[in-house]
């Protein structure tokens, strides 16, 4: 879905600062009246796909471009998009639907309080509307009837009853289930790959050390604190703590250690070929499911969103189907 219509125009108003400040750039450049598509007989240009290219990938303004590896994409996605918009907008003109003067006056004096000066208006109205205020009515106008058949054919239906979300849940179990889990912190000791006889006696001795330094530590934070001043794994910068993990990705001599352990007890050494490993179990979590209470909220807002897209996608297609495109 497109943003709403103010988020819209900021965008817009950035690209047309953009493009005031910076004409010299070579990117800029090509926002020529160039046309690239043709929906229906009407000519879309260079300058819209690619101010739709700044709306998907709006780091191009500070990073001088879209990275080599994208830009194919982003610019197939945002043809797509400007095509589909046209689509929408013609379908709009067709069934004669119309915005009340009050309301489009409104959004352009909206408009206009994206911008902090005077003068950077007056460069976005040169830069991108020819300097014609008409222009950029009309331009609002057209975003205000493609948001108004976004909302009558795809927005107004998309929401998801509670309801709805229930049937869901209930036929998909296998989502909502949590399988066993840990949760533990680290200390880990790590020798040099192909150590020597000589550095793995020295590994021996630091993890005996850190054991014995572990086994006097009382809480979550003795341990983090000790795990950050002397453990060798990557958890160590967050305290050694790995969260929740499922069983099933622990390491099966850890998980035989862990099991005869209660929360907040320290283990012994465990060695994993020549690595040595001490766990503070924070705690044991076993298999269940996510109740629908846990879930509701945020199972609702997933399933309108996969809802508004597949109404999205729809659309397109039927409008596609009645209409002549051709890329240019």
């Amino acid at each position: 879905m497109r943003p709403k219509l103010l988020i819209w125009v900021a965008i817009l108003a950035s690209a047309g600062t953009m493009l005031a400040q910076n004409a010299n750039n070579q990117l800029v450049q090509q926002l020529k009246n160039q046309p690239v598509a043709r929906v229906n007989g009407n000519v879309l240009t260079q300058r819209e796909l690619l101010r739709e290219m700044y709306s998907i990938f709006p780091y191009a303004r500070t990073h001088n471009g879209f990275p080599k590896s994208m830009e194919s994409d982003i610019r197939a996605g945002a043809l797509k998009m400007i095509e589909f918009e046209e689509l929408v907008y013609q379908e709009a003109l067709r069934r004669r639907m119309t915005i009340a003067p009050a309301k489009l006056d409104s959004a352009v004096a909206d408009f206009r309080k994206q911008f902090s000066t005077a003068d950077e208006y007056a460069a976005y109205l040169a830069s991108e509307m020819s300097g014609s205020e008409d222009k950029l009515r009309a331009s609002i106008r057209r975003s205000m009837l493609i948001e108004q058949i976004l909302q009558t054919e795809v927005t107004s239906h998309a929401p998801v009853s509670p309801a709805e979300a229930k049937a869901y849940y209930d036929k998909n179990p296998d989502r909502f289930r949590l399988p066993e889990s840990f949760a533990f912190q680290t200390i880990s000791i790590l020798p040099p790959a192909k150590a020597t006889a000589a550095q793995l006696k020295d590994a021996a001795k630091r993890a005996n050390d850190a054991l014995r330094q572990a086994k006097n530590t009382k809480t979550y934070n003795d341990f983090g604190l000790l795990a950050e001043k002397i453990s060798d794994d990557d958890f160590r910068v967050n305290m050694g703590d790995h969260h929740s993990v499922d069983r099933a990705k622990i390491p099966s001599m850890v998980v035989e250690t862990i099991l005869a352990m209660t929360p907040g007890q320290i283990s012994g050494l465990i060695q994993l070929d020549q690595a040595y490993c001490i766990v503070r179990l924070n705690s044991h979590t076993q298999a269940g499911m996510k109740s629908f209470e846990e879930v509701k909220d945020s199972l609702r807002k997933e399933l309108e969103k996969d809802k508004t897209e597949r109404l999205r996608v729809s659309l397109d297609k039927k409008l596609r189907a009645a209409g002549k495109i051709e890329e240019l």
